[in-house]
């Protein structure tokens, strides 16, 4: 059974039950579509029984032997990748981390990103910091040559092999790619890196149950079996009905979809936990690049509550009403924190004194849900035990899957990105890549 809870019983005051129960004809289409892999998109669907398969297969043996290696000689380890690349593991690594696990480390390497931007300033402090450091290096491209990630891999390698001669640094280097092909494939092949294969049927934003994720995770020292036991068990759960009453996939995808229905297009997943912000930021990506297609879609967006209650709050509460949320709470914390007394009570606060704050914090979220709501915005919520790796691996799974289905709904081919080039060709034209002379042309008449 799921460990979470999903509860949309206030989306009813903005939609009519039996339009919300007649949607059930077009989720079954959509869900047979998904699993027998009949939909659009059905050459990206690999990682639908990923997880069950990895855990019988020698990959995750071979995981963990190369994370105690690697962990073994470096302080720190360098993820190179841009969008489902390094989201995902920075999601789960963040979630399970101390949030302030960069000044307290819990004995692993610490995990740091690069190739999911272009900042100058970015790159070469980085390159300072590694001057001091201990690291290592994970990239991960299928093709090799995607900008960001290639042109932050290029600045490390050479850093890398500076440092530590071309013998030591191919033993810091491993490379997470295709199969068969592509720029970063012969590199590995030509240098000998330890690598590891991106299924060929899993697009990047699916991939955080492959080695993408796992290796950074296991790196981090988390248990990945423990991960991908949650999402087996939500796999299996999630196969045994369309039906929405049974299926909370079916049911958050169809509730969704009924809201977008309704005029409500733009969806804020809300967390109260501040180690949750990368859980929406990979969550964020993968259902705007599924659904924003085709001029359909719902915009995804995040807020970290009650942080953001002091910023955005008042747009949620009496701006357009165009938005619906879902929440994401945590019911029990790692770590157990009373209020104090005190004797002055010059802040008004002693009506709390030893309450926990998990208690106070709970009583801000269901006071959100209920003054959002009467001012017009629905509220999905979504309610999870605690925070572990079992739990995460069963959400994964349940966030991927209602993706799917949430796109066939809708009409689209989740599993494609195709408007992710039109920035990248612009690009390429204004910096005078061969062969693509006639686009930098047709730029610069409409820059004059």
């Amino acid at each position: 059974m799921a460990i979470f809870k999903i509860n949309i019983n206030r989306i009813f005051d903005f939609i009519q039950k039996e339009a919300f129960d007649a949607i059930q004809t077009d989720v079954n289409l959509a869900y047979n579509n998904l699993i027998q892999k009949t939909g659009e998109g059905r050459d990206f669907l690999g990682w639908l029984q990923l997880a069950s398969e990895t855990m019988s297969s020698p990959l995750v043996d071979k995981i963990e032997a190369v994370a105690k290696k690697i962990q073994s000689q470096s302080k720190l380890v360098v993820v190179v990748g841009i969008g489902g690349s390094y989201l995902g593991a920075r999601a789960v690594i963040e979630a399970l981390s101390s949030n302030f696990h960069t000044l307290d480390s819990n004995g692993f390497p610490e995990i740091i990103y690069a190739g999911q931007n272009i900042s100058e300033d970015y790159l070469f402090e980085l390159l300072q910091l590694l001057d001091k450091k201990d690291y290592s290096i994970i990239v991960v491209s299928k093709s090799g040559t995607t900008t960001e990630p290639a042109l932050a891999f290029r600045l490390l390698k050479d850093h890398i092999e500076k440092k530590y001669g071309l013998a030591n640094a191919k033993e810091r280097i491993v490379a997470i790619t295709d199969k068969q092909r592509g720029a970063l494939k012969k590199l590995a092949d030509a240098q000998g890196y330890e690598t590891f294969q991106i299924p060929d049927d899993v697009g990047g934003r699916y991939s955080v149950l492959t080695p993408v994720g796992l290796l950074p995770i296991a790196i981090a020292g988390f248990d990945i079996r423990k991960l991908l036991q949650g999402a087996v068990q939500m796999e299996q759960e999630l196969y045994t009905s369309a039906n929405i009453a049974d299926n909370p996939a079916c049911m958050y995808a169809a509730a969704r979809n009924m809201l977008y229905r309704a005029g409500k297009p733009v969806e804020i997943f809300v967390n109260f936990q501040p180690n949750l912000h990368y859980f929406s930021e990979w969550w964020k990506q993968l259902y705007g690049e599924s659904e924003g297609k085709n001029h359909k879609g719902i915009f995804t967006a995040s807020v970290n509550f009650t942080t953001d209650l002091h910023s955005l709050g008042q747009y949620i509460q009496d701006g357009l009403r165009v938005l619906f949320e879902t929440m994401l709470l945590i019911d029990t914390p790692k770590h157990k924190l009373n209020v104090p007394f005190e004797e002055t009570d010059a802040d008004g606060l002693n009506f709390l004194a030893n309450k926990r704050i998990s208690d106070v914090n709970k009583m801000a979220a269901l006071g959100t849900t209920i003054a959002h709501a009467d001012g017009g915005v629905p509220v999905l919520k979504i309610e999870m035990p605690e925070l572990n790796e079992y739990n995460l691996g069963q959400l994964i799974y349940f966030f991927e899957f209602a993706c799917g289905i949430s796109g066939y709904l809708m009409e689209v081919n989740p599993f494609d990105q195709p408007g992710v080039e039109a920035y990248k060709n612009n690009m390429f034209a204004l910096l005078g890549k061969p062969g693509y002379e006639e686009k930098q042309k047709e730029i610069l008449r409409k820059t004059i």
